[in-house]
């Protein structure tokens, strides 16, 4: 039962470099079979109902979470005063990385993305998204529970609200720090290569402004039904209230402020129909993480940061986080239990270093693929709908991933948890 998930994944890499105009016309029949696949397995042959409904309301949540905030941020139109130069392009994403801190990764990388895309447009390229994709979307979501899923689930679970603020800053600025430095260089070049004419023009015509400014609240209504869930409100009123900030802010906002936004549904639907394969076929794979946790014996930090960082890679980070979080706790002296808030509160003030890792590798390295979190795939999406032309799968792995993040990444588990 493993195979529905290894295809998928196989076709979302492979399919769209070698078979670009199938695959568009069938990924959604295609995600669609592959996880009834395995929910048919469970519901009639295992006759087991608690995983198939578990995972239908993680995709519930998380779809409901994605798709209020692309539609709401569609609504509000940034525009970008100035020259996009190395210099500001650096600021602009460090301000986006503190950002995904309130409004979480996917907020951020849905309102921010097109100003992005607009002040660099005479002279972007696929790097300028990979890059907003690794600080926006993902590494600097790690200071609070509303930045990244695995985290929410860990506050949701007991960690204290501000644990990961005073744990991990100093991480979060030390790979911040190489990532953003490293974009400069790649920038300057650009910058120096491009015409002076365009040098010139690079948005000098707009001025700051922000169009929309009602879609805002609604921005603060997501926000603050994310953080009911943690008050123990049930999940399907969370996701109603987003969904009908969604609805009020698409009826409610000036067609003109989207359109000039460039705004479609199309981004939404490819995550939509992939995610619900990916949620399903996840079942058996969660299945035998858990089963064959123990397998392991008593890992490392640094094995915790290694084995976290790469299954979130390609696999959901956040029950990638409560897998090992869970190991950990069984091997705590004494065992510490899951589903005890009091206890996660005691093993994150007595192993902070453990927690650490296992926080670190969930966030960090969902930027190492385009699945590794959700907003990842929207924004390729949306960079591709403006006619950017963006790395493949694979590209994007062996041109950006490998010889940029991964070594920064293993730079900052070699120092701060061996």
């Amino acid at each position: 039962m493993l195979a529905p998930f290894l295809l998928l994944i196989v076709g979302i890499a492979v399919c769209p470099l070698l078979f670009a105009p199938w695959w568009h016309k069938r990924y959604p029949l295609i995600s669609v079979t592959l996880g009834l696949v395995v929910i048919g397995y469970y519901l009639l042959l295992q006759g087991s109902v608690s995983p198939v409904t578990a995972a239908l309301e993680e995709y519930i949540s998380f779809i409901s979470l994605i798709g209020s905030l692309f539609v709401v941020s569609g609504g509000i139109r940034i525009g970008v005063e100035g020259e996009a130069t190395p210099f500001r392009n650096v600021l602009f994403l460090c301000v986006g990385g503190l950002l995904a801190n309130v409004l979480g990764t996917t907020g951020a990388a849905m309102l921010l993305i097109r100003p992005w895309i607009r002040m660099n447009r005479y002279r972007i390229t696929g790097f300028h998204i990979v890059f907003f994709i690794f600080i926006v979307a993902n590494i600097g979501g790690c200071l609070t529970p509303i930045g990244d899923p695995p985290l929410f689930l860990g506050y949701l679970r007991g960690v204290p609200f501000f644990w990961t603020l005073q744990t991990l800053w100093v991480e979060w600025l030390f790979v911040v720090g190489l990532v953003l430095a490293v974009f400069y260089v790649f920038d300057r070049l650009n910058f120096t290569r491009a015409p002076k004419p365009i040098q010139v023009k690079e948005t000098s015509h707009e001025a700051f402004q922000i169009e929309g400014w009602k879609n805002i609240s609604f921005l603060g209504l997501i926000l603050f039904a994310v953080l009911i869930r943690g008050a123990g409100v049930p999940w399907f009123l969370s996701n109603g209230i987003m969904v009908a900030a969604a609805l009020a802010s698409y009826f409610i906002t000036t067609p003109t402020v989207r359109q000039r936004n460039e705004f479609t549904f199309e981004p939404l639907k490819e995550v939509a129909w992939l995610f619900f394969g990916i949620f399903s076929t996840l079942i058996p794979v969660i299945h035998l993480l858990n089963s064959s946790a123990h397998n392991l014996g008593h890992p490392s930090n640094l094995h915790y940061y290694w084995m976290t960082g790469s299954l979130s890679s390609f696999l959901d980070n956040a029950p990638t986080y409560l897998t090992f979080l869970t190991l950990a706790l069984n091997l705590h002296e004494p065992a510490l239990h899951l589903f005890d808030q009091a206890e996660i509160a005691r093993f994150a003030a007595q192993d902070p270093a453990t927690l650490a890792a296992i926080s670190l590798g969930a966030v960090f390295f969902g930027a190492a693929t385009y699945i590794g979190n959700g907003p990842n795939l929207m924004v390729r999406s949306i960079a591709e709908s403006s006619k950017i032309k963006m790395p493949s799968f694979f590209g994007y792995i062996f041109r950006f991933t490998l010889p940029i993040l991964i070594p920064i990444l293993a730079l900052a588990g070699w120092i701060f948890l061996r």
